[in-house]
């Protein structure tokens, strides 16, 4: 139903900071919850945090609150996950997700997937 794209991955020393991009096509955005993951070698994909389309309340997982900031620009139709702070532990592949149904928080209530962009954070 919607197609997404994930872009500004790369390497960054830690510490630094990392701004990604999510844009998406095939669905309203403005009233589309949209969710960002992360899967690191040989660990499961987890939750990151998310982004409501109506009424643009943000979640974030323990792990990133206080660093990570997620934002939507509805006219270019992208959501951002602004990374500071960035540490070696948060190496990973970043994906974003839309969302169907269910908990905002888990893996399984988001049916569409961008193929995602890697973040390397290195010492």
């Amino acid at each position: 139903q919607v197609q997404l794209e994930e872009s500004g991955g790369g390497l960054v020393q830690a510490g630094g900071s990392l701004r990604l991009s999510c844009a998406a096509s095939g669905r309203t955005f403005s009233r589309y919850n949209l969710g960002w993951f992360r899967q690191a070698p040989g660990k499961a994909r987890e939750f990151v945090g998310a982004i409501l389309g109506i009424g643009s309340n943000r979640y974030y997982s323990d792990s990133v609150k206080g660093r990570f900031t997620i934002s939507r620009d509805n006219a270019k139709n992208t959501v951002y996950l602004e990374m500071t702070s960035l540490k070696p532990e948060d190496t990973a592949v970043y994906y974003c997700a839309g969302f169907s149904s269910g908990s905002i928080y888990d893996t399984s209530s988001y049916d569409d997937w961008g193929q995602g962009t890697q973040v390397t954070v290195s010492s």
